[in-house]
């Protein structure tokens, strides 16, 4: 008798893990170059005892078997800054940490006292010789090709490192729109970065909208199948204690 509220229950619990992801979505619609994400799901199948295995064979739970992330590319939006960058298609930038390196789409950065290029939390973007990007004191004019070549005024000074992998679901956040990976990153021989430019989240409010109301409805549909059931065994524990005393 408990079955049928052991499996409901687990749905219930894999809506909720669902719901926490929609609303991180919602969080983050704002966030740049945010990258929506999704609950995977997959039925499991446990044995029935031998006495049921003539009724119904094995029970269907619900689990969740991870979170899947949408790696399409956010709209750009200008920003006339010259030390904001976007990349076309795939591509992270290199940033160094106090923790190792770390990989970004966000390319909101600016220089610090040192004139080194830094993300906004002040860690140093790499060129393609994993070095830092540092501009002399009188270099003011920055500009940077599409292939990640970064001049001055006064010539060339480095060209950004933009890597990719094999496999982008394996990246892990670091925080602060970073990524971490043990796989190993692989250059990008023709990059395209867009200077000037914010790649926004692809994250769509209204669709994470529809998701949240459409989760919140099987979410009570499911609980409604809960009380039902529960009403169900109280009025058969009922009619068994009457028989019991007739």
């Amino acid at each position: 008798m408990q079955n049928t509220s052991y499996i409901a229950l687990s749905r219930q619990a894999a809506l909720w893990r669902q719901m926490e992801v929609v609303a991180n979505n919602m969080a983050n619609a704002n966030t740049p170059a945010f990258k929506g994400e999704e609950m995977m799901f997959r039925e499991f199948l446990v044995p029935t005892r031998s006495s049921e295995r003539a009724i119904g064979g094995k029970l269907a739970f619900v689990q969740d078997v991870g979170v899947l992330r949408d790696t399409r590319e956010g709209p750009l939006t200008k920003t006339d800054n010259p030390l904001d960058f976007a990349l076309h298609g795939d591509g992270y930038f290199q940033i160094e940490t106090e923790a190792g390196m770390r990989y970004a789409r966000n390319g909101h950065f600016r220089l610090d006292q040192t004139g080194m290029l830094v993300n906004s939390q002040g860690y140093a973007v790499m060129d393609d010789r994993d070095q830092p990007i540092v501009f002399a004191p009188n270099e003011t004019r920055v500009e940077v090709a599409s292939d990640g070549t970064v001049s001055t005024e006064n010539g060339r000074v480095a060209r950004m490192k933009v890597v990719k992998f094999e496999n982008d679901q394996l990246l892990r956040k670091a925080g602060d729109s970073l990524f971490e990976t043990t796989q190993d990153p692989e250059a990008v021989q023709s990059p395209n970065v867009a200077q000037g430019m914010m790649e926004e989240s692809n994250v769509q409010p209204v669709l994470e909208m529809t998701r949240m109301t459409q989760i919140l409805r099987e979410y009570q549909g499911v609980q409604k199948m809960l009380d039902a059931e529960h009403e169900r065994q109280l009025k058969a524990i009922q009619t068994l204690g009457s028989s019991k005393t007739n």
